[in-house]
């Protein structure tokens, strides 16, 4: 087993070193203050420790992960091996040019969020604003990338000790801002839409409607069976929708949480699908809102909500997770930015939340997401196929350190409509790319029969 000096545990330093070594590396560790002890130490062995003990490779510490405190960093970067370095330290003999620990806590406990900072038009943190965009490696996912160097260094010291491998994994996730464009708005909602549609000249628009209002044709956002179709051909084992169940507003624009056919389309998504609660835009101003929306989606489909994203990505650093840990959501999906692609916290890793207020680790669990449909379509302008591109490039970054790659899309961003049009070769492009990352160009049922012919032989060898 790998032992792991540090002259003093604290919170910040105890959380870094699970998330690095058990949660990216998969490795059972200890931890030690005793230097002699450490010293008697005859396996692998690794000191955060401002000098050498004995012959074990060292990591020089920066003193963030000694503090207590947020305090403003000063932040030297560089570049180690082509990847990107955060914290350099200096001086003779060193193993890393830099505290790839800190450079991790640093990341992904969101540090600069807690610091003075510009916000957007939706009060949300701006992803400009972030170290990792503006040193240019916020579509790599550093940490990943430090930890397996790290790997990789003790690896070559103790060429007897190796690391478990993990593999790459993918969970397609899909937001319901909007069930359905036309059918069951209302009356003043469908009058009112079919006017505009009149007096912007859209006759087709208004063909669509009536054509699907007398049920002549499928609603255009009502994707879902093509959804669950790609599914099964992509053996995609993972998948979450997420429903927005607010009041009607301004921005909160679904159908009402007591449609009956609404409510039975997330029943039915449910038997199919993992569900979470898409937490309305002004939740962020109004907490209550949380408890009454993850009480709507626990009542349609009659099971424990612990799963959240909150509508247009807006939250707000800690005081939004602290409204999901008091109200039993126990993973969150939101974090990444709308207006880039990449990575918030620096991993494709599902890591817990570290509390900066507090100084603690939290039971919330962080899914960060990479890539969303709206952020290449609306924000960045992309053509469909320099998104694919896009979506592509950056699940090849979490193949490379056989991370988890998560994307958002839209039911209504499949319609293959308007602003969508030659999307949907998009989503199925995606995600057969993730399916060729997952399963190998044999494809899905091969790598099964593969997978359980080895799983067979382990257990003959093992009874």
């Amino acid at each position: 087993m790998l032992l792991i000096y540090v002259p003093k545990l604290t919170n910040r330093l105890g959380y870094t070193l699970n998330l690095m070594f058990r949660e990216i590396l998969h490795a059972e560790f200890g931890i030690t203050t005793d230097e002699e002890a450490f010293e008697r130490h005859e396996g692998a062995k690794l000191a955060y420790n401002r000098r050498r003990i004995g012959d074990a490779p060292f990591i020089k510490p920066v003193e963030l992960l000694f503090l207590t405190r947020i305090v403003d960093q000063e932040i030297s970067s560089g570049n180690e091996d082509g990847v990107p370095t955060l914290f350099q330290v200096y001086g003779r003999d060193l193993d890393f040019g830099f505290d790839p620990l800190a450079a991790t806590f640093y990341l992904v406990s969101r540090y600069d969020e807690y610091l003075p900072h510009r916000e957007d038009m939706h009060n949300r943190f701006d992803a400009h604003e972030s170290i990792a965009y503006q040193l240019g490696f916020l579509q790599t996912p550093v940490v990943d990338r430090l930890a397996l160097m790290v790997r990789d260094k003790l690896e070559a010291r103790y060429p007897d000790y190796r690391f478990p491998r993990r593999t790459f994994d993918f969970i397609d996730t899909i937001d319901i801002d909007t069930a359905y464009c036309y059918r069951h708005k209302g009356l003043f909602r469908t009058f009112s839409g079919g006017m505009r549609d009149l007096v912007t000249h859209q006759p087709e628009e208004v063909a669509s409607r009536v054509r699907t209002l007398m049920h002549r044709e499928r609603d255009p956002y009502d994707t879902f069976d093509y959804i669950f179709e790609l599914k099964k051909r992509y053996a995609i084992k993972r998948q979450v929708f997420f429903a927005l169940l607010s009041d009607y507003s301004d921005f909160d624009k679904n159908i009402s949480h007591n449609n009956n056919d609404f409510r039975e389309l997330l029943q039915h998504l449910a038997d199919y699908a993992k569900m979470g609660i898409h937490t309305s835009y002004y939740s962020y101003e109004e907490p209550a809102k949380v408890e009454l929306e993850r009480d709507r989606l626990s009542d349609i489909v009659h099971r424990t909500v612990t799963r959240n994203r909150f509508h247009f990505l807006r939250f707000k650093l800690p005081q939004s997770y602290k409204v999901l840990i008091r109200n039993g959501i126990e993973k969150d999906y939101t974090m990444g930015y709308a207006g880039e692609p990449g990575f918030r916290t620096g991993t494709c890793t599902p890591h817990h939340f570290y509390d900066l207020e507090s100084d603690s680790e939290t039971t919330l669990k962080v899914y960060p997401f990479a890539v969303m449909d709206a952020t290449l379509c609306r924000h960045l302008m992309m053509t469909p196929e320099e998104a694919l591109a896009a979506f592509c490039r950056i699940m090849d970054e979490v193949k490379a350190v056989e991370g988890t790659f998560i994307s958002i899309w839209h039911n209504e961003s499949l319609s293959d409509r308007k602003e969508w049009k030659g999307w949907r070769p998009v989503y199925e492009g995606m995600l057969a790319h993730a399916s060729a990352l997952m399963y190998g160009n044999d494809g899905p049922a091969e790598w099964e029969q593969r997978t359980s012919a080895k799983q067979q032989t382990t257990n003959d060898t093992t009874t």
